[in-house]
């Protein structure tokens, strides 16, 4: 029964301490052959002036932005074609590479390469899966594609994959796996 102790500075909110429970959770389940309910996380809170660093009292650290919830975000925004909302999640630099290798920089970019390609585009989502690997979080979404081709068929159930990664609460990269262009050429 493996037992993690953390020791916080008080200030975190529930949502908070409830994403690091998980996150410690599956940091030992990825290691230790444990059932989930036999890992234990105790938080233990302190008061700000009851914790020092440096002969400092300190203050609680910013949490991080969920990162499933900006990639949920986003991709809500890109099908609504809100691209405003879309682009204010991007870092600079932002990349993208959908099927056929093909490599934006742009949300217009995207917006111009799905013209010839489909009329409208909507994923249904299975699962979103995080992990942190130091400053940059990945999110995989999977699930399938609906929409209509160019003349007007609608096409439904066809497999997708995004990966994103994330530094400083923004989006860096984007890359996309589906099977549309095998269902397209049935």
């Amino acid at each position: 029964m493996p037992v993690v102790t953390v020791d916080l500075i008080e200030g975190y909110d529930a949502d908070t301490k409830a994403r690091l429970g998980d996150a410690l959770t599956n940091a030992v389940l990825g290691v230790v052959a444990a059932p989930p309910e036999a890992v234990i996380v105790l938080m233990n809170d302190h008061a700000p002036d009851s914790y020092m660093r440096g002969g400092q009292a300190r203050r609680p650290g910013d949490p991080r932005a969920d990162p499933k919830a900006l990639v949920r975000d986003f991709l809500s925004a890109m099908e609504a074609r809100d691209l405003d909302a879309a682009r204010a999640m991007l870092a600079p630099g932002f990349t993208m590479t959908f099927p056929g290798d093909a490599r934006m920089q742009t949300l217009e970019d995207l917006v111009a390469w799905s013209k010839p390609r489909y009329a409208r585009v909507a994923k249904t989502y299975d699962r979103f899966d995080a992990a942190q690997d130091g400053a940059t979080a990945i999110v995989y979404c999977f699930g399938s594609l609906s929409g209509d081709w160019l003349d007007g068929t609608p096409f439904s159930g066809i497999r997708f994959i995004d990966r994103f990664e994330i530094e400083e609460g923004r989006l860096t990269r984007q890359d996309v796996w589906n099977d549309m262009a095998e269902v397209r050429a049935r």
